[in-house]
C-alpha cells in the first residue's frame, strides 16, 4: 500500500486538476449562452434565403455558373470545420471519422489522382488530415477565435471564383450541427453547386455524386394540383426589380457564404456545449477519484496508527518483563 505522503500528494494534484476542469466548465458554459444566441438569430435568415433561392430558381432559366454541373465530377474540394482547441469529448473524433468514410467511400479514385482537395478550419482538424497524409491545402487556425462574417466571406469568394474558374467541380462542407449541450449532427453537405429539391427548402445533407439533383427549369409550368400533391405552396406572382435573373446573379454568391456563416456559428456553437460536458464529466469523475483516494488514505493511516499501538503495546511488555 502506498505511504501516506504519496496519497496526500495523489489527493492535491487531482483536486488541482478538478479545479481547472471546473473552470474550464464555467468558461465554456458563458460561451455556449453568447454562441447559442448567435446561431439562434441567424437561422431564420439562413433559413429564409434559401427560400428566396429556391424561389427564384423555379422562376429562372438563369444560366449562372454556380449551378454549373459535371456528369463526372473531377476535381472535389471539401471544407472541414473542426476546432482550436481539445478537451472537447468526441466533437472533433467523430466529425473526422466521418469525413474519412466519406472520401474513402466516394472519393478515393479523386484521392489517387490527386483530384481531392481540403481546407481545414482549425487546429485539430488541420492535425488530424494533415498527419494522416491527406491532400490539405489550406487551413484556418484561430478563425473561430474571432467568428465574423467578413472572415467567412474572405474564405468563400475566393473557393466561389475557383469555382467559376472551373477549379473545383464540386464542394462539400462537413460540420457538427448544435442539436443540444450534450448532442451535436455530423453534417456532410453538398453545397456546390447549387442544387435545390423540388419539396425541400433545406440543401440535402449529401446527395451522391452519382445521384445528385439538378436544377428543373420546368417548375414554372407545374399545375396548381401537383404543387399540392408535392406539399409546396400555391405559385404566387411576384414584381421583381429588375429581373430574377439579375437578382439571382447577386443573391447566390450570398447564398453561398451564408451557408458557411451558419455551419460556423453551429459549430462553434456544439463545440462549447460538447467542452461544457466533457468538462462536466471530467470534474465529477475527478471527485470520484478523490473519494476513493481520501477512502485509501484513511485505510493506510489507521493501519500506521495500528502497527505503532502494536509496537508501544509489544515495548511496554518487554520492559515489564
Amino acid at each position: 500500500m502506498a505511504n501516506l505522503r504519496d496519497i496526500r500528494d495523489r489527493i492535491s494534484s487531482v483536486k488541482s486538476t478538478q479545479q481547472i476542469t471546473r473552470a474550464m466548465k464555467m468558461v465554456a458554459a458563458a460561451r455556449l449562452r453568447k454562441a447559442q444566441d448567435r446561431m439562434t438569430d441567424a437561422r431564420p435568415y439562413t433559413y429564409k434565403i434559401r427560400e428566396v433561392v429556391k424561389n427564384l430558381t423555379e422562376r429562372s432559366n438563369s444560366d449562372n455558373p454556380l449551378f454549373r454541373t459535371s456528369e463526372n465530377p473531377e476535381n472535389v474540394l471539401i471544407i472541414v470545420l473542426g476546432s482550436d482547441r481539445g478537451l472537447c469529448g468526441g466533437f472533433n473524433t467523430n466529425l473526422f471519422r466521418i469525413v474519412e468514410n466519406k472520401i474513402h467511400d466516394h472519393f478515393s479514385g479523386h484521392m489517387k489522382n490527386g483530384n481531392l482537395s481540403m481546407i481545414c478550419f482549425g487546429k485539430k482538424a488541420y492535425d488530424y488530415f494533415r498527419t494522416r497524409k491527406y491532400p490539405v491545402i489550406d487551413h484556418k487556425i484561430g478563425f473561430f477565435d474571432q467568428l465574423k462574417y467578413e472572415n467567412v466571406t474572405d474564405v468563400m469568394n475566393g473557393i466561389i471564383a475557383e469555382f467559376k474558374e472551373g477549379t473545383y467541380d464540386e464542394v462539400y462542407l462537413a460540420y457538427n450541427e448544435f442539436k443540444s449541450v450534450i448532442a451535436q449532427n455530423r453534417r456532410f453537405e453538398f453545397i456546390l453547386p447549387i442544387t435545390y429539391e423540388t419539396d425541400k427548402v433545406t440543401v440535402p445533407e449529401f446527395p451522391s455524386i452519382f445521384e445528385k439533383k439538378v436544377k428543373n427549369k420546368e417548375v414554372t409550368d407545374k399545375p396548381e394540383s401537383e404543387s399540392k400533391k408535392t406539399g409546396l405552396k400555391p405559385d404566387v406572382d411576384y414584381l421583381y426589380e429588375p429581373d430574377p435573373d439579375t437578382i439571382l446573379d447577386y443573391i447566390l454568391p450570398l447564398y453561398v457564404n451564408v451557408q458557411l456563416w451558419q455551419a460556423s456559428l453551429e459549430s462553434y456553437a456544439a463545440e462549447q456545449g460538447a467542452r461544457m460536458t466533457a468538462m462536466d464529466s471530467a470534474t465529477e469523475n475527478a471527485g470520484d477519484i478523490i473519494s476513493d483516494l481520501q477512502l485509501k488514505y484513511n485505510q493506510a493511516r489507521q493501519a500506521a496508527i495500528t502497527t505503532e499501538i502494536s509496537e508501544i503495546v509489544s515495548g511496554a511488555e518487554a520492559l515489564s518483563e
